[in-house]
């Protein structure tokens, strides 16, 4: 029997009564590396309520403590980075290079949830009216939530819990049931930083189990990172609920080339921007725009795309690694099938792809197209794997028009020589993240991961002050103290403060 991984109820790891396991594989091999409970509506019920009963007295601790509690956290993260990478390379197929960002990424936010003193910080105003102050306390809403993806286990639960519970709530993590052993990981060392029980509770499972926290009436708030149909359930279900929800969705990016950029760093961008973590990242470039005259650099492009190859997470040669599921791997597959179909030519083609040694990993090879039409599946549809599609355009307006048609808007970048076209670009198009030479502009935490339109649901977005608003309350006190000697002046009655 393979091994089966415990829950966190209440401070301790315990082992699941349910009769519904789920086999977590390596993709790279098929093989079965762990099983993950789905857990029982009875260890649900426990797992909240002990977040709850916990948020009582975690409220009440030092905002300074908090944060010392983040910087022990942070601390162990980095000792034990390329330990939790191993692990995720291994239940992703991430190669360990990429491993090791995912895990890095996700430290950059304990590192700012260790800042959490000066983010909780009020306002205050002094004599309002005459004798009246008004000032504003940040305080903590109670039990918060957390549903995250598979294609980041490390990064997307550190951008959620560290900072909810440095703001004074508790937390319930539910991460994604197909590489759970990094998530595991990730707590044991979040206790070990000397978290108290019920701080933070892990429950593993899937719809049935997302469903109890989005509607379960102590949970206040959701956070959710995943595709465009479950985040459009997740924030109707919690919103309907009355709870707070972030739900960041789909993408389809796109990087516009204009013709005075620098031919390499462009190629080079493309490459690693569409194909790196083969392509499941929803901040991933999908669709090239080249414009004008630097189209005539989409045939070197094929020549790099073809000299990188998937392979195994421990191969220094290997670009990126497998699809995450064999489901995952027929889906790319299959839109690869019908961009041929609808007419866009194919230029380098990974649907036959293997790896020698590894005849079970859920390979695709790097895939380029052109003459890719907007009506095309492959342009529309986020494809979640190492594919790019290649549009070419007569002008920076006709980019513009292109990228702000689609429902879309979580990252963009422009690569160009010229301060004045950049300018342009980033003022007019409708995206949330844009990159001026940049492909992948993932801000750093001391900002927040700002998506637009259909990529994102909620008002307040991930890290940076952002969260730390989503996850808090904000109280204004107003206030007048009387002094002895002055006479009251009788009753007011008008809301016109005097």
């Amino acid at each position: 029997m393979s091994r089966r991984l415990p829950l966190l109820i209440n401070g301790e790891f315990v082992a699941s009564t349910t009769d519904q396991w789920i086999p977590v594989t390596n993709p790279a091999t098929q093989e079965v590396l762990c099983e993950a409970p789905a857990a029982t509506p009875a260890e649900m019920e426990q797992a909240i309520a002990a977040a709850k009963a916990a948020f009582e007295s975690w409220k009440e601790v030092p905002v300074s403590e908090r944060a010392r509690l983040m910087l022990r956290y942070q601390a162990l993260l980095k000792e034990h980075q390329e330990e939790i990478a191993e692990i995720l390379s291994q239940e992703t197929g991430k190669t360990f290079e990429d491993a090791k960002g995912d895990v890095w990424r996700g430290i950059e936010v304990a590192e700012q949830a260790a800042n959490i003193a000066s983010l909780m910080m009020g306002e205050t105003v002094e004599n309002v009216a005459r004798s009246i102050d008004t000032h504003s306390w940040t305080q903590p809403l109670g039990v918060c939530a957390g549903i995250t993806p598979f294609n980041f286990p490390a990064m997307i639960p550190l951008w959620m819990f560290p900072l909810a519970i440095a703001a004074g709530n508790t937390f319930v993590l539910k991460p994604s049931e197909q590489d759970p052993m990094t998530p595991n990981r990730l707590v044991e060392l979040f206790l070990e930083a000397g978290a108290p029980p019920g701080v933070l509770q892990l429950v593993h499972g899937g719809k049935e189990q997302v469903d109890t926290l989005l509607t379960h009436p102590d949970i206040k708030a959701v956070s959710f990172v995943g595709s465009v149909p479950v985040g459009q359930h997740v924030y109707r279900t919690a919103t309907d609920h009355m709870k707070r929800a972030q739900c960041f969705a789909g993408a389809k990016n796109h990087m516009v080339i204009m013709p005075d950029a620098n031919k390499e760093q462009v190629v080079n961008s493309l490459v690693g921007a569409s194909c790196g973590a083969a392509g499941q990242r929803c901040m991933a470039i999908s669709v090239a725009v080249f414009v004008g005259d630097s189209k005539a650099w989409i045939d070197e492009l094929k020549d790099e795309f073809a000299k990188i190859r998937p392979g195994a997470w421990n191969d220094p040669q290997a670009a990126y690694g497998p699809q995450i599921s064999p489901q995952a791997k027929q889906r790319v597959l299959t839109l690869i099938k019908q961009g041929k179909e609808e007419g866009a030519t194919c230029l380098l083609d990974g649907s036959e792809c293997s790896v020698d040694g590894l005849p079970d990993g859920n390979w695709v090879g790097p895939t380029l197209f052109t003459d890719v039409t907007p009506e095309m599946a492959i342009y529309k549809e986020e494809i979640f794997g190492p594919v790019l599609c290649c549009v070419t355009v007569d002008s920076l307006e006709d980019a513009l028009q292109l990228v702000n048609s689609s429902p879309y808007g979580n990252g963009t970048s422009i690569f160009t020589a010229s301060g004045a076209a950049a300018r342009k670009y980033q003022h007019e198009v409708e995206v949330g993240q844009v990159g001026i030479n940049v492909p992948i502009p993932v801000p750093l935490p001391f900002f927040s991961f700002t998506g637009w339109k259909g990529s994102f649901y909620g008002d307040q977005h991930a890290y940076g002050k952002q969260a730390v608003r989503f996850y808090t309350e904000t109280k204004t006190v107003t206030s007048r103290w009387f002094e002895d000697d002055i006479p009251a002046s009788g009753p007011n009655m008008s809301i016109h403060l005097k």
